[in-house]
């Protein structure tokens, strides 16, 4: 197995049926947090949840915390693109900011499993969290096209960003009040 196949996300070179072992592992990942919490979440309980051998599910997902950070990587690719045109580079740059903050704002057992779950160790997840970094800041980058602001200042956002998300993770705000606060602290930088 190449380095490369080796990290990459579940979702990726799978025959349709696979495809759909996961897309049934990563649904069921969704009712087992939404009815046990993150505590009581674990590999085999979404494979039992999902009507897939435990061993099956292990050869697509190496932890729990790997199965979470799927599920937040494949809600971010369903996000819809924000129109980089009309308003402001800083309108733009904040619409990215707020959807990705409120990407599981009304899934609070999603929110918390998901910050628990992005900080974790795994191989799988530490390429999972590039993926999203990466993404983020494609996002970014792309509302931010035309103006004079750097890499630097998208680097500036992503850590504003990615405190906030740990702060309303830990419970020291809402999801919302975090979108409020991220939308404030951008909005000083870029105007």
């Amino acid at each position: 197995m190449s380095t490369t196949t080796k990290f990459e996300s579940p979702r990726r070179r799978l025959s349709d049926q696979q495809a759909e072992t996961v897309a049934k592992l990563t649904s069921a990942a969704l009712e087992v947090l939404r009815d046990k919490g993150h505590s009581r979440l674990t590999v085999r309980e979404v494979a039992k949840s999902a009507r897939v051998a435990p061993a099956t599910a292990y050869t697509y997902f190496s932890s729990k915390e790997h199965l979470v950070v799927e599920v937040f990587w494949r809600r971010l690719g369903e996000l819809p693109e924000s129109e980089g045109e009309g308003g402001s580079a800083a309108d733009r740059a904040v619409l990215v900011l707020r959807q990705v903050a409120l990407l599981v704002a009304d899934e609070p057992e999603l929110a918390s499993a998901t910050t628990a779950s992005l900080l974790g160790p795994d191989a799988e997840v530490d390429h999972l969290r590039a993926q999203v970094g990466i993404e983020i800041r494609r996002r970014l980058m792309r509302a931010l096209e035309g103006s004079d602001q750097d890499i630097r200042t998208v680097e500036t956002l992503e850590m504003i960003y990615s405190g906030a998300l740990l702060r309303a993770g830990m419970g020291y705000s809402t999801y919302e009040e975090m979108a409020d606060s991220i939308e404030f602290a951008a909005r000083k930088i870029l105007e």
